[in-house]
């Protein structure tokens, strides 16, 4: 169901049992008060008739005393009958269009009677020793209720249907800006993913535009990642495969010692190709929405053991580590090993051969900075701000030139920061800010 005729069905049931409501309480209320004023009125023609026989109650109590006469015919309005008569029941005056039983009613107050299948609606007082009675006929009465009460439900039954009219109008309009984002979005090519504009949009529809401009911007992100990954891939690789390629080839066409140099050589470029292929898998998963969640939660001394065990398996005294917090980190233990390792192979390879490096720890209020100091050539400021880029590395130096990309990468995926920037005393201290449990 769409969300216009949702809000058609339940704004237009609520405004029709709305109205209904109060028709339905209106006729209830003015059938009443009608059939009370119908009654007002048989009560005060009675009485006013009492009244007039008050004025000359000597003639009409010797009428009332004296022999049978003629009844009187006496000339009434439409709709309302009446009659005088004595205590004995003898008629003495009554309007000429009412039949004789019509108004005879031994029982003082309202009564309805029904005379030759007739229904009738009568009042009855005794005043002065005579008996007077008012009455209408109830078919009469009805239609006159009919009447009023069709008259005044056309205007309700009138409004209700205006309001459903304006109502649609009212919903159309309201939803239009809805619509104008639909098409804007059905408008995209699939390769622009520009977000939507703002302007003339209502206040309430401006989370959900903000929204999808959000997400249109985290899409194009992620399709640009896949496009240097695959540019990336594209560029690195050809290198190694073109010397496996190149060195099998030497091999198949040679014997003895210059044979097995070939295929040393192209053992190295695959260890070469290995490295980097895995290096930009670690990278393209950092980067996009792989879920690294490990259920480890591991302290920062730990971290640090396992990271000098993978960087420097053959000498771990050339790690030099100063204090050393033992707070739990907020990320992944794979991760955060993969941070420090990096860090650390790149202070080692840099560095003089017997040389060390320093790591010290520093405890803040929400994470633990690790400072990788190292005694290498250092980098020029220049260098400094390209050191994090994809695949750049010195001319001189091998590897992948993806280590701190992917440190990086750790960093931010995590709310933490990486800073490199030349130490007093030469060569380059690697900060690295990661969160800690609370």
């Amino acid at each position: 169901m769409s969300l216009r005729l949702r809000l058609l069905l339940l704004i237009g049931i609520s405004l029709s049992l709305l109205w209904g409501g109060v028709t339905a309480w209106t006729l209830y209320n003015l059938d009443r008060q009608i059939r009370n004023s119908l009654d007002q009125r048989l009560s005060m023609s009675a009485q006013m008739v009492a009244g007039l026989i008050s004025q000359n109650a000597a003639a009409w109590d010797a009428a009332a005393k004296g022999k049978k006469r003629d009844t009187l015919l006496l000339p009434a309005g439409k709709g309302l009958a009446c009659q005088i008569s004595s205590l004995r029941g003898e008629v003495l005056a009554r309007t000429d269009h009412t039949h004789p039983n019509a108004t005879r009613s031994e029982t003082l107050g309202f009564t309805d009677l029904t005379i030759n299948k007739e229904q009738w609606r009568s009042y009855t007082i005794e005043a002065f020793g005579l008996r007077v009675t008012t009455a209408d006929r109830l078919s009469e009465r009805n239609q006159m209720l009919h009447d009023v009460l069709f008259a005044t439900t056309l205007p309700f039954m009138a409004a209700l249907v205006g309001s459903l009219l304006l109502l649609w109008f009212g919903v159309r309009q309201g939803l239009l800006p809805l619509e104008k984002i639909r098409q804007a979005l059905a408008g995209k090519a699939p390769q622009t993913l520009s977000p939507l504009s703002t302007q003339h949009i209502p206040k309430d529809l401006l989370p959900l535009v903000n929204s999808l401009n959000q997400l249109l911007s985290r899409i194009e992100q992620t399709l640009e990642r896949e496009r240097q990954l695959t540019s990336d891939a594209a560029h690195e690789l050809r290198t190694p495969l073109t010397a496996i390629k190149i060195h099998l080839q030497v091999a198949r066409i040679t014997e003895g010692e210059e044979a097995k140099t070939a295929l040393d050589y192209a053992e190295e470029s695959v260890a070469r190709l290995q490295h980097t292929l895995t290096q930009l898998l670690t990278l393209a998963q950092i980067e996009g929405d792989f879920c690294w969640d490990d259920g480890q939660s591991t302290s920062a001394n730990e971290i640090l053991k396992l990271a000098i065990r993978d960087a420097a398996p053959q000498q771990p005294e050339r790690v030099q580590l100063g204090e050393i917090a033992t707070a739990q980190l907020a990320l992944p233990q794979a991760l955060a090993v993969t941070a420090l390792r990096n860090l650390l192979d790149n202070a080692l390879n840099y560095s003089p051969a017997n040389s060390v490096v320093r790591v010290e720890t520093q405890h803040l209020e929400s994470a633990i900075c690790f400072s990788i100091i190292d005694q290498g050539p250092g980098l020029q400021p220049a260098e400094l701000a390209l050191v994090t880029q994809r695949f750049w590395r010195r001319s001189s130096t091998k590897g992948s030139g993806l280590g701190l990309s992917i440190v990086a990468a750790i960093a931010k995926r995590f709310n933490g920061k990486l800073e490199l920037s030349p130490h007093k005393n030469g060569g380059i201290k690697a900060t690295l800010t990661l969160p800690i449990l609370r």
